[in-house]
């Protein structure tokens, strides 16, 4: 089996535009169209069981129409097909009340959120999202951020291993998924703050990013149990990810844990 935790896909109407957006700000060529069937196909192609769709808010207004998207997804793949896609819901942290949206998004039966501190122009330790991730917390929800250097956004870096470190301090979320290793770009301090800590990495979009030797020591010191496999599909292939992790030649148990065990944990606890 194998867990992608960090997807994307947007509605069939919007997903060119979108791609075709993102591309250019970022500089990065999508590996698929951006759809949810681009999504299934790239799967198929590479032997990936199942996907976590995360999905961000820009604005607050946004909250209904992009939750509802989530659980009809989630409606159509629940397991009866050859794939499964599970989409978390999401938040922006100038809501006017996060504590109904989260509990709503817990009533939906969407298992976590998605928060993307650069996207929303809100430092990561800000108290409106510390009150998100306390709250979310205690609703069980899993909760990723976008953690480290956005390539769309590299001059300003909204959650750094610093704010992460602070938020883990004083809320102490129990599921808390920083993506990119931690800190997309910033991995030396991923390593002196939050290697070790009580958090869950993703390895979207490190592939072509990190030394081989860096991404083993933080794995070593971080346990092989806190990381999860993910792409940031369709900003990385799916068959190149998993390439990647075949080359760095891990011993059977932990490859098992980082491709799907850990995630099962997560996403059954």
């Amino acid at each position: 089996m194998i867990i992608d935790f960090h997807t994307h896909s947007f509605p069939d109407k919007s997903a060119e535009k979108t791609i075709k957006i993102l591309e250019t700000k970022g500089g990065s060529k999508a590996f698929t169209n951006g759809t949810t069937l681009g999504l299934v196909n790239s799967m198929k192609d590479a032997g990936i069981d199942c996907s976590i769709i995360l999905p961000v808010l820009t604005r607050p207004d946004q909250f209904k129409k992009t939750n509802e998207f989530a659980v009809k997804l989630n409606e159509e793949y629940d397991g009866i097909n050859d794939v499964r896609l599970i989409s978390f819901g999401g938040i922006h942290p100038d809501s006017s009340d996060y504590k109904y949206e989260l509990r709503e998004i817990a009533h939906m039966g969407l298992k976590g959120i998605k928060l993307h501190p650069d996207y929303q122009d809100t430092m990561f330790d800000d108290i409106k999202y510390m009150r998100i991730v306390d709250y979310a917390s205690e609703l069980g929800l899993i909760i990723t951020v976008h953690a480290g250097t956005d390539i769309g956004y590299p001059d300003h870096v909204h959650c750094t291993p610093q704010a992460a470190r602070k938020v883990i301090d004083e809320v102490a979320p129990e599921k808390l998924v920083l993506a990119h290793l931690g800190g997309y770009l910033r991995w030396d301090d991923v390593e002196e703050l939050l290697v070790g800590q009580n958090v869950y990495f993703d390895t979207a979009f490190i592939y072509n990013a990190i030394a081989k030797g860096q991404f083993l020591r933080i794995l070593k010191n971080h346990g092989d149990s806190r990381v999860l496999f993910a792409t940031d599909s369709p900003w990385s292939g799916h068959k190149e990810a998993i390439d990647w992790f075949n080359n760095m030649k891990l011993s059977s148990e932990t490859l098992e844990k980082i491709l799907y065990k850990n995630a099962l944990e997560l996403l059954k606890s």
